[in-house]
């Protein structure tokens, strides 16, 4: 099974009716040229690419804009249509008052399995002890935490908050909590490495925000910033195969992994089997 782990669905078409809410989208998420398209496209993709699941991630910074500009109801909506493709993760600002009400509802209603939260646009520190009671949330319900780790395009944010270094005291105090560094934390790609190979409740997806060609940038990071073997003898079951759609097409980030030439045991693990621990799926054959 290969399961995308990091995807945005802000231009999916069943939930793209009011204009208005997809300029302000397209504004605070920094995507200015997309527009909405149909699931039809999404199914298309998946197929082109050979990936049978999606990670659906939502995006809440309403003390900074007034509202969650990709809701958590939005999410369980797409998810509704599809379950059998898509896994709906939540959102919540943790500078919002309601934030412990908005999560309860999103994780014990909605149903949603598991929680995005961006440090750089929300600026917060993800070790600052207001966020314990969030985290705690999660290990309630037993979901994982994908971080925004490293650089953002997004307008309004901060590298100081998404240094991989900071997520340290999270692993080691909650040792059974889940987490993802997205992006590979780039660019601390080494940082995030020593991050992930010491802890092993953390993990780190493959969404980079290339800047060349996939297989270039994919070679540079894996096989020059980090030693030629390190994934196979050290990381091979730290690492989750994210795409970053829509801005990046999940063909050309698995065209990329897939040129490394990593062994077909490795490339398992990286497309789908370490996702499937990092979800909690195992064992489960719908996931």
């Amino acid at each position: 099974m290969v399961i995308d782990v990091h995807v945005h669905p802000a231009f999916y078409d069943p939930i793209c009716q009011d204009a208005q809410r997809i300029n302000k989208r397209k504004a605070v998420m920094g995507y200015d040229l997309m527009s909405p398209f149909p699931l039809e496209l999404v199914n298309k993709q998946m197929a082109f690419a050979g990936i049978d699941k999606l990670v659906l991630l939502p995006e809440d910074s309403s003390t900074m804009d007034g509202e969650a500009v990709l809701s958590n109801e939005e999410i369980d909506k797409i998810v509704r249509l599809d379950p059998n493709r898509f896994i709906g993760f939540a959102t919540v600002d943790p500078g919002r008052a309601d934030a412990l009400e908005v999560l309860e509802y999103a994780l014990g209603t909605l149903k949603l399995r598991g929680l995005k939260l961006h440090p750089s646009k929300q600026q917060f520190y993800p070790n600052d002890p207001k966020l314990f009671p969030i985290y705690e949330l999660c290990l309630k319900y037993n979901v994982p935490i994908t971080f925004h780790c490293g650089l953002s395009w997004q307008p309004n944010t901060y590298l100081k908050f998404s240094h991989p270094y900071l997520f340290e005291d999270i692993a080691i105090r909650y040792p059974e909590l889940r987490i993802n560094l997205a992006h590979l934390g780039f660019p601390w790609v080494v940082e995030t490495a020593a991050v992930i190979l010491k802890y092993p409740n953390v993990y780190a997806d493959t969404a980079c925000c290339y800047m060349d060609c996939p297989e270039q940038f994919f070679e540079q990071l894996f096989l020059k910033q980090m030693g030629p073997l390190w994934v196979e003898h050290n990381l091979a079951d730290k690492l989750l195969f994210g795409s970053n759609n829509p801005r990046f097409r999940p063909a050309r980030i698995k065209r990329g992994l897939e040129s490394l030439r990593f062994s077909a045991e490795t490339t398992a693990k990286i497309l789908g089997l370490n996702a499937e621990k990092f979800l909690g799926m195992e064992g489960n054959i719908n996931g």
